[in-house]
């Protein structure tokens, strides 16, 4: 016969709490789920490219400013 998984050793513990506590220690040792990442931007070599040159008054003085 098999050792039993849980041994109430002082108490009266009711079915559902002795279920409570093996759904509690068995997902406190289940690895959590990992979702995936979104890659970071900041390598993205996108932001070397500089963008289009602005238009109207003044965008000659505008295209030298960093965005």
């Amino acid at each position: 016969m098999e050792q039993p998984y849980l041994r109430v050793v002082r108490g009266d513990a009711t079915p559902e709490e002795l279920a409570a506590l093996v759904i509690a220690l068995t997902t406190r040792d289940a690895a959590p789920e990992r979702t995936p990442r979104k890659p970071a931007m900041w390598r993205s070599p996108a932001h070397q490219m500089r963008t289009g040159l602005p238009h109207g008054p003044g965008a000659w003085r505008a295209s030298s400013r960093p965005h």
